[in-house]
């Protein structure tokens, strides 16, 4: 649903005095909407996931312990639980941009059952809020 006058000039007069009183804050929330994660990162995620299982079943496949402690094996669960974070915050952030994107592209309806209850929630409360000051 595309936003009436009115609030268009609220949303871009909000704009305007955010770049006024902090630009290097606004311009960096915007840089942030625009970045997309790349295949890339998550394939290099999955990678790093691999190597990191390797490494556990290595380390726990050589003799060398000290204290007792398979040092490679845990040097392989920090490298697969970095990897998996890295795959899962790519495909995190990867499903959440089209949302945005159509929603801004002014599809209501293709984006209303998209949306999460609590996008909903908000939308609602800003809609009470702007009926009653009217």
């Amino acid at each position: 649903m595309p936003l009436s006058e009115q609030e268009q000039r609220l949303l871009d007069q909000i704009e305007r005095a955010l770049y006024a009183e902090d630009p290097k804050f606004a311009s960096t929330v915007r840089g942030a909407r625009l970045r997309k994660p790349s295949r890339r990162r998550r394939l290099q995620g999955i990678i790093l996931f691999v190597v990191g299982v390797a490494f556990l079943v290595f380390g726990v496949m050589l003799p060398f312990k000290p204290a007792g402690i398979p040092v490679v094996s845990l040097f392989g669960f920090l490298v697969m639980f970095g990897g998996a974070l890295l795959t899962l915050t790519a495909l995190r952030q990867g499903g959440s941009e089209p949302e945005s994107g159509q929603s801004a592209g002014g599809q209501g309806g293709a984006t209303a059952h998209r949306r999460s209850s609590f996008s909903q929630r908000m939308e609602e409360r800003f809609k009470k809020r702007f009926d009653e000051e009217r």
